[in-house]
């Protein structure tokens, strides 16, 4: 295995120089094919001379194709081998630079020593601080390890092509001209391309992808978008773009499917009385129905991306930005609840963020500093469904934590990844709404870099504890409508209105300071209606101003019966 301290010294330029060498002599060898082909037997000789003469020329001619086979093998190989070698040099720097910032050093084994100087944290802040150097210190241990798998299998590659080109074992694959016995050679001559990691981390996801050339890249998305689709840490143009490869593959697998267990149902007397195939048809027809949402959303005005599509579960999954994740200056992602599907909710949802966006940026360039938001419609696990069967009967009952519990596993490193993917992270928001916020409040108990976390409507955060939410603190946010049953319930953790450390902003009407009239928002369902009071107190945190948030604690009558008992939490 390579060292991580040899492929630090890697240079691209060796490899350049030798490819122009290896360039110029197979184009003397293809040269020489004019010269072989007039070589032949002068016209009229015949006998045991002439005969040994065409056997000497087929000889030479053989050797010759299987030289230059070799070459075209070698020569493709090195150019391989020196994009590989630039785009290992890029994630090194990157890798590199992080650690810089953050005061590590890495040493040329590979281990990551903390350098930080013990004046470096606030000591009121101490849990902060070191869960944010645990997290880098695990991103650069990740990395490095990708540019070290990396960096051995590029070396591994090139050794192996060298030896067979040494050995005369590059195939001309039956080439009757020089030219040909080129064309075969440089195909055995090509790298192979590396699999992302297994169950890798957004890091190690990141660290991958950054070891690849943009040729590699390219190829991926092309031949393989379902590698890089849903791998957290992949920059979101990449995601998009793989992922949008993929609608056609999935829908004509839909479709496919569709037809199958339509002939089945046809067949069978009972229909589908005895067996599952009515119940897969309608998910079937849903899925097909959710991606038809999917394509009208991204058709939209503006620019959009698609970073998640999985059609494995019961219900499509899918997340789609508005804006671009990979540039934003400020982020937030949005998980929804109970009821929530891509084919009936994606559509108004990504309106919804569209309008938050906005209005952000809006506030931005009013009083902040005039960056750019993206905002990310989260759909990424089977929301609990208001049917008999659903609430009773399904493990992702809205009754149950079951749900939000295996949401928060795949939200937490979604959340990850947008920063894992970036040079620079953005400051982020994670909002949540009634399940979702459930959902979004187990996630921040796990270590995801988000800045910011704004609930509202919530049966509780899986937690009666604010610290628990892993957030800087005083960066949690909690907005109560009138009226809203919901808010009160205090189901999974207590009802976040009596969180001590909470953060409570408004939902009433109201004017601003500069006199901007904003409504109120009342129900279970209205927080996000545009130009409202709880819209904006959303679009001032996700631009990363809490202060200019409108406060109220939003306690009603729901909440003197939702306090908890004190000592019982």
């Amino acid at each position: 295995m390579v060292a991580y301290g040899d492929i630090r010294k890697w240079q691209s330029g060796p490899l350049d120089t030798t490819v122009g060498d290896l360039n110029k002599r197979c184009d003397e060898l293809l040269g020489l094919s004019d010269e072989l082909a007039a070589s032949g037997t002068p016209q009229g000789w015949s006998g045991k001379g002439a005969d040994a003469a065409r056997t000497k020329r087929e000889d030479l001619n053989n050797r010759m194709e299987r030289l230059v086979a070799g070459v075209a093998a070698v020569r493709r190989a090195m150019g391989e081998a020196a994009d590989a070698v630039e785009a290992l040099g890029h994630a090194v720097r990157e890798t590199e630079d992080i650690a810089q910032r953050n005061h590590f050093v890495i040493k040329d084994d590979g281990s990551i020593v903390d350098n930080a100087p013990d004046t470096a944290h606030d000591p009121a802040h101490i849990d902060e601080y070191f869960r944010e150097r645990q997290r880098v210190q695990t991103e650069l241990a990740d990395r490095v390890e990708q540019a070290v798998r990396r960096g051995t299998d590029v070396d591994n590659d090139l050794a192996a092509i060298l030896s067979r080109a040494e050995k005369g074992e590059v195939d001309d694959q039956g080439a009757t001209t020089l030219q040909a016995a080129a064309t075969a050679g440089a195909k055995q001559g090509g790298l192979s391309t590396i699999e992302p990691p297994k169950n890798g981390t957004p890091w190690d996801n990141a660290g991958w992808w950054d070891s690849l050339s943009e040729a590699e890249r390219k190829r991926i998305i092309a031949d393989h978008p379902d590698w890089v689709g849903n791998l957290d840490g992949v920059p979101g143009s990449a995601r998009d773009e793989a992922n949008r490869n993929r609608i056609d593959d999935e829908r004509a697998k839909l479709e496919a499917r569709k037809r199958e267990l339509e002939a089945d149902l046809d067949d069978n007397w009972f229909g589908g009385l005895f067996t599952n195939a009515d119940a897969e048809l309608d998910q079937v027809k849903a899925k097909l129905e959710s991606l038809d949402k999917i394509e009208s959303t991204l058709a939209q005005p503006g620019e959009r991306q698609l970073l998640l599509l999985n059609m494995s579960n019961e219900r499509a999954e899918a997340a789609i930005a508005n804006g671009n994740i990979d540039t934003a200056d400020h982020v937030a992602v949005f998980t929804p609840g109970l009821t929530s599907t891509v084919n009936g909710s994606m559509e108004g949802y990504d309106q919804s963020m569209s309008d938050l966006r906005h209005r952000s940026e809006e506030e931005l360039a009013r009083y902040g500093d005039g960056g750019k938001v993206a905002t990310v419609t989260w759909i990424g696990y089977q929301a609990p469904q208001l049917s008999a069967h659903g609430v009773l009967f399904d493990d992702n009952t809205v009754l149950d934590d079951h749900s939000a519990q295996e949401g928060a596993k795949k939200l937490a490193p979604f959340l990850n990844g947008i920063d894992a993917s970036r040079a620079t992270d953005p400051h982020m928001t994670a909002l949540g709404h009634s399940y979702g916020s459930t959902t979004t409040g187990i996630a921040l108990q796990q270590n995801t870099g988000v800045d910011n976390a704004v609930f509202y409507g919530s049966p509780g955060l899986g937690t009666n504890n604010v610290d628990k939410i892993n957030v800087p603190t005083g960066g949690s946010y909690y907005i109560e409508a009138r009226n809203d049953p919901v808010g009160d319930f205090g189901y999974f953790g207590i009802d976040p209105s009596h969180m001590d450390g909470m953060n409570h902003a408004s939902a009433k009407e109201t004017t601003l300071p500069d006199g901007r009239h904003l409504s109120e928002s009342t129900g279970h369902s209205a927080y996000m209606a545009d130009k409202s009071t709880s819209q904006y107190n959303l679009s001032v945190v996700v631009g990363g101003m809490p202060e200019r948030a409108v406060r109220d604690d939003g306690k009603g009558a729901g909440d003197i019966l939702s306090w908890p008992i004190p000592g019982t939490y």
